[in-house]
Formats: structure tokens, C-alpha cells, sequence
């Protein structure tokens, strides 16, 4: 009969602790970098909303909600344009701080963020807010699903991720190029772009400036839609036919690169 060996038996536990260790570490694959700007977003959010909570003067502020239609746009664009003129920072700061917080946990309505950005603060500066606000969205959203978003894109997009891990293997060595198609076009969608880019290990530094520099034709399209709000029917018109085939050539040419540097010998 064999009888357990006494450092075996000690040495247990600590075996143990350490896989648990190991596991939790596994759950934070965060660098210190990433850790910290994820933090500054998080403080971001906090400070800025209660910063505009606190500057705004006192009013019926009951049409303050995201919109979902068109209507919705209008109504808040009529109220907002008074103020903007006269709290321009504290609407500056409420629009970042909502935009970052929809991009970050996926919600809806961002396009229509973009045509108030078109509306209240005209060509230039309103590509330059979405631009950012996007971007930054974007990344907050990178960091959080490097964490957390694993099983949740299992769970909701196994086909696109499959597919999209496929491709991003088989352009290694053009992957800024396929980024800034992806960005370009509606190949796939931003938001699972976003999600799952971390877990197919698409370098941030990739990501970011395929977002940054692929965003802005999109952006353009729609926040110059937002200046003739009240000319928009429904969403169809956002983008019509010539808009999309433009992205799409846009994207080809992005893409163009890398196709000819796999079709040499």
C-alpha cells in the first residue's frame, strides 16, 4: 500500500496557488501602457460627465437623450444649438465624453452622434470632433475586450471571427493595409472590428492608425449630411450609391499594396 509522500502533499498548495495565479493573470493581459490608458478613459467619463453636470445652468434639460430617429436628431438639435453657441466647452465635453461611452460598450446611435457633430459645429470641426471621438471610442473598446471580450465574440460572431482571423493571418505583413480596407468599407462591421481585434492580437499601435486615417471618409460623408438634417428623410439617404462606391474604391486602393506584394513570385 503506497502512503503519500509529505513534500508532495506540501508542495500541493502551492502548486495550487500558483495556477490560480497564473489564471488571474491570464484574465489582465494588460501592459502597464495599456493599463493606464484604459484608466485615463474610465476617469475620462467620470469627470467629464459630472464636469458638464456641474457648468450647465439650470434648465429643462428633459430633451437630452440619445437619439434613435431622426426626429429624435432634430428635436436635440434644435435645443443644443443655443447652447453651443453660448457653453460651447461644456457641450464640447458632453458630446466626447457620451460618443467615447457608446463606442466603448457597443451601443447604438453612433451615426447619429456624427450627424449632430455635422449640425452643430459644420464641416471641419465636426470631422475633426468624430474623428476623435471615434477613435478614441474605438480604443477604449480595444482595451476593455482584451480583458473581457473574449467570450463574448466567441458567443455572438464565431463565423466573422473565424473569417477574420484567417484573414488577418494571411496578411501579416500588410495588415495595415487590410485594417484601413476593413475601416473603408463595410466588409465588416466597426463594432465587432473593435471587439475582436484584440483577440485575433492585431497590434494596437495597427489598429489605432488604421481607425484614425480610415474613419475620416465616412466621417466626412456624414457629418456633411448633418448640415442639411433637416433635408435627410430616412437613414437610406445617408448613404446613397455614389458614397458607398467611393468608400469602396477607397478601400481598394488601400488594399491595393498588399495584393501586389502576395502576387510576386
Amino acid at each position: 500500500m503506497e502512503t503519500a509522500n509529505p513534500r508532495t502533499a506540501q508542495a500541493d498548495p502551492i502548486t495550487s496557488q500558483n495556477k490560480r495565479i497564473n489564471v488571474i493573470a491570464s484574465k489582465f493581459p494588460l501592459s502597464f501602457w495599456e493599463m493606464t490608458v484604459a484608466v485615463i478613459v474610465v476617469l475620462g467619463f467620470i469627470f467629464g460627465l459630472l464636469g458638464v453636470y456641474l457648468t450647465l445652468p439650470p434648465s429643462d434639460y428633459s430633451f437630452l437623450k440619445l437619439p434613435r430617429t431622426l426626429q429624435d436628431l432634430q428635436i436635440l438639435r434644435d435645443h443644443l444649438e443655443s447652447y453651443t453657441s453660448d457653453y460651447t466647452a461644456q457641450v464640447l465635453v458632453g458630446y466626447c465624453v457620451v460618443y467615447i461611452f457608446m463606442q466603448t460598450f457597443m451601443i447604438p446611435g453612433t451615426v447619429f452622434m456624427s450627424l449632430l457633430a455635422g449640425a452643430l459645429f459644420g464641416v471641419f470641426k465636426g470631422v475633426a470632433l468624430v474623428v476623435f471621438t471615434a477613435t478614441a471610442g474605438a480604443s477604449s473598446c480595444y482595451f476593455l475586450s482584451k480583458v473581457i471580450g473574449r467570450p463574448l465574440v466567441f458567443s455572438l460572431w464565431p463565423d466573422k471571427l473565424n473569417f477574420f482571423q484567417e484573414q488577418v493571418a494571411r496578411r501579416k505583413h500588410g495588415l495595415l493595409n487590410y485594417m484601413l480596407f476593413l475601416r473603408l468599407t463595410p466588409t465588416l462591421p466597426n463594432t465587432f472590428i473593435n471587439v475582436a481585434s484584440p483577440i485575433v492580437d492585431i497590434p494596437y499601435h495597427i489598429f489605432f492608425l488604421a481607425t484614425f486615417i480610415g474613419l475620416i471618409p465616412a466621417a466626412y460623408v456624414t457629418v456633411k449630411a448633418g448640415i442639411a438634417l433637416g433635408e435627410l428623410k430616412t437613414m437610406g439617404d445617408l448613404y446613397d450609391f455614389k458614397s458607398v462606391a467611393t468608400l469602396f474604391l477607397i478601400g481598394i486602393v488601400s488594399i491595393t499594396p498588399t495584393l501586389l506584394t502576395k502576387s510576386k513570385p
